[in-house]
């Protein structure tokens, strides 16, 4: 694969002599001090770096925490390192494994085996990137498997609601858009997403008459469908997979002023995700059809969730969400999001 590795010493003799012996198979730079390789492994990519420990100005041991230091701070992934070193030092050679070193080469180095040992090191790092790599497509595999039977489950769940079809993933999207502007990762968005999926769940205990309901509900019908974070969060919690799917589930109906349901949280003690989902949930109740009114007008929206804010919801996502109302001048936004 010709890889590239790089010598650190201050000795030319050892240079030249690793060199000679590795060129041959590998691409090889030889540099001098450990300063030179910072400079140089920032600009360059290396597959392994040999390391002469007793060095002038910065040694090996301060070498390699910098260089660390660096890939901690770059989010760059680690490079291999094998120590060299003319001392049979127990001690040494402790550090520098627990710094992470793969192992230490003696010198003065006999030819040969110092290519079996960059070899057989080498091939110990190929593998374990083909094993990392095999991991990553089965873990992708599963967690395409993962969001595929979220997204059948909402879809089947919205479809016991002869008026609100789609409302899951719309939910998901808008808590997902409020989630990426305040600033969540990437990962954090996809995991909000699936909360959202899911978020009514608990809908599936629920009767469809009363779902589906001509009107207003009675006292006792909404006394039901008020059961339906609890039921959502038990089915959820044999999930263990996905934790956080019970969040959503349990304390989407929770309203920061502590008068919500069902455990009557407030403020900060309900879950972020749970707050903006809260957001989310109430945008898209105002602007789908319901079995007892049509679509809220997009100013009547606005001013209910200006109402809401720091009583009904956490004022700095009911303002991100206004934020998005205001961008969709022609009131379409419920199609961009969901692609309805």
């Amino acid at each position: 694969m010709n890889e590239r590795i790089v010598i650190v010493d201050d000795d030319a003799i050892i240079l030249r002599g690793a060199d000679s012996t590795l060129s041959g198979d590998y691409k090889v730079t030889c540099l001098k001090s450990g300063r030179m390789f910072l400079d140089y492994v920032k600009k360059n990519p290396v597959d392994m770096l040999l390391l002469d420990i007793r060095m002038p100005e910065m040694d090996g041991f301060e070498t390699l925490k910098a260089l660390r230091d660096w890939e901690r701070e770059s989010g760059h992934k680690k490079t291999p390192v094998i120590f060299l070193t003319a001392n049979d030092d127990g001690e040494s050679e402790t550090r520098g494994l627990s710094m992470g070193a793969m192992d230490f080469i003696r010198k003065p180095f006999a030819s040969d085996v110092l290519k079996l040992r960059i070899g057989n090191l080498l091939e110990l790092i190929r593998l374990q990137n083909d094993l990392h790599h095999e991991v990553e497509i089965k873990t992708a595999q599963v967690e395409s498997l993962s969001v595929h039977l979220v997204q059948t489950l909402a879809e089947a769940l919205d479809a016991k609601d002869n008026y609100t079809n789609g409302h899951s993933t719309r939910v998901a999207m808008y808590s997902k858009e409020i989630a990426g502007r305040y600033g969540y990762s990437a990962k954090r968005q996809e995991e909000i997403y699936m909360m959202g999926l899911l978020h009514d769940v608990g809908k599936i205990g629920i009767p469809d008459e009363i779902i589906n309901k001509p009107g207003r509900l009675t006292d006792e019908e909404y006394a039901v469908i008020k059961e339906h974070p609890k039921k959502g969060a038990k089915i959820l919690s044999a999930v263990t997979e996905m934790p956080g799917l019970v969040t959503g589930a349990r304390w989407h109906h929770e309203r920061y002023d502590g008068k919500g349901y069902p455990d009557g949280l407030a403020g900060d003690d309900i879950p972020e995700e749970a707050r903006i989902i809260a957001v989310a949930d109430a945008y898209d109740a105002m602007t789908s059809n319901r079995s007892y009114r049509e679509i809220i007008p997009r100013d009547r929206v606005i001013s209910e969730i200006n109402k809401g804010m720091g009583t009904q919801f956490d004022e700095r996502f009911a303002r991100i969400m206004l934020r998005m109302i205001d961008e969709d001048k022609d009131y379409t936004m419920r199609q961009h999001l969901s692609g309805d």
